[in-house]
């Protein structure tokens, strides 16, 4: 039974409930487009993806151009300066694997060998990976020394490593 009044028009309430229901199906129409628009839109374009040196090597072509985090630690004796240019090279290494690391930036403060990095560029196809940025992992979780406890020397220099090689 509809709900009209005497003149035989919609009442007030019908109009309303269909006035709603118009408006969620066009809600419901502009979503689906916009998750279409998303899904094949080419969003990966967008996506950094996070590796390891393993992970990298076991892409193949894929690994070429796509934008990477690739994460891992610095391996030892390998931080090599450029000669009158700014940046580094070094290699970046997990379990199993090694990446070639090419950075035209300034370093970090605390970067150095056997520390976690993770760089963030694109595999070149001749053999290396060209780093845009350089972040440091580190440990943010501070110590304070215990009341009354000499602070050890030795710790201290330990610490104090993390500029040694840094040219000003």
């Amino acid at each position: 039974m509809k709900e009209t009044t005497n003149e035989g028009m919609p009442t007030a309430s019908a109009a309303l409930r269909r006035k709603s229901r118009w408006f969620m199906a066009g809600a419901l129409v502009i979503a689906a487009a916009a998750f279409l628009v998303i899904t094949l839109g080419g969003i990966s374009k967008n996506l950094v993806y996070y590796w390891t040196p393993t992970d990298l090597h076991a892409a193949g072509d894929k690994a070429y151009g796509a934008t990477i985090r690739l994460g891992g630690m610095v391996a030892p004796h390998s931080v090599q300066g450029r000669n009158g240019a700014s940046g580094l090279e070094f290699d970046v290494k997990d379990a199993t694997g090694i990446v070639h690391v090419k950075s035209s930036g300034v370093p970090p403060q605390m970067f150095r060998e056997n520390i976690g990095v993770v760089v963030e560029g694109t595999m070149t196809r001749a053999g290396y990976f060209q780093c845009n940025r350089l972040m440091v992992s580190h440990n943010n979780e501070y110590r304070a020394p215990k009341a009354g406890h000499a602070i050890d020397k030795k710790e201290l220099q330990k610490l104090m490593r993390s500029t040694e090689g840094l040219k000003d």
